[in-house]
């Protein structure tokens, strides 16, 4: 399971009762390796308290047997636009962490404190700097950023968690 790219769609289909580890059991282990790979539970042997605690995990659904082919078409449909979104999430969070990586030492104590509501002429007292020096590398962190405004930046910087923002 570890082996598979993480760009490659998918989900798991497990039952609750498996030799071995339990599809619950196997549930946490595909949470602890953070693989996006969305759960649909099948189960002759179903109960709520079970239906819950799969749920509040995660599970995509809970399906209970016998169950007709379109439940488990709809829940496989669903766990892979699921699994697309998450795909999506990490290219994106892959894309601002190549671009922050490019931003010089300066520019991102600039981005921080710009991010975390600080005036150009308060970033400028806070490091020693003039103020046009600070609107220079506000302006090359936002180019390099991809950012249009300080709001996109301020949240490029919250998916980025970064801790002045």
């Amino acid at each position: 399971m570890s082996d598979a790219p993480k760009d490659t769609p998918g989900c798991i289909i497990a039952d609750v009762r498996m030799p071995g580890l339990s599809g619950l059991e196997l549930q946490g282990a595909v949470a602890r390796l953070a693989a996006g790979l969305p759960v649909i539970f099948i189960t002759g042997f179903g109960d709520v308290r079970m239906s819950v605690q799969a749920m509040k995990a995660g599970a995509i659904d809970f399906l209970e047997k016998p169950y007709r082919d379109q439940e488990i078409l709809d829940a496989i449909a669903s766990a892979l636009e699921a699994n697309r979104a998450h795909r999506q999430r990490g290219m994106v969070l892959q894309t601002l962490q190549e671009r922050y990586g490019t931003l010089t030492s300066r520019e991102r104590e600039v981005m921080g404190l710009v991010c975390a509501g600080k005036l150009n002429k308060e970033v400028a007292a806070s490091l020693g700097l003039s103020e046009v020096t600070v609107k220079v590398h506000r302006s090359s962190a936002m180019r390099k950023m991809a950012a249009r405004t300080v709001a996109e930046l301020s949240r490029m910087a919250t998916r980025l968690e970064l801790r002045d923002s």
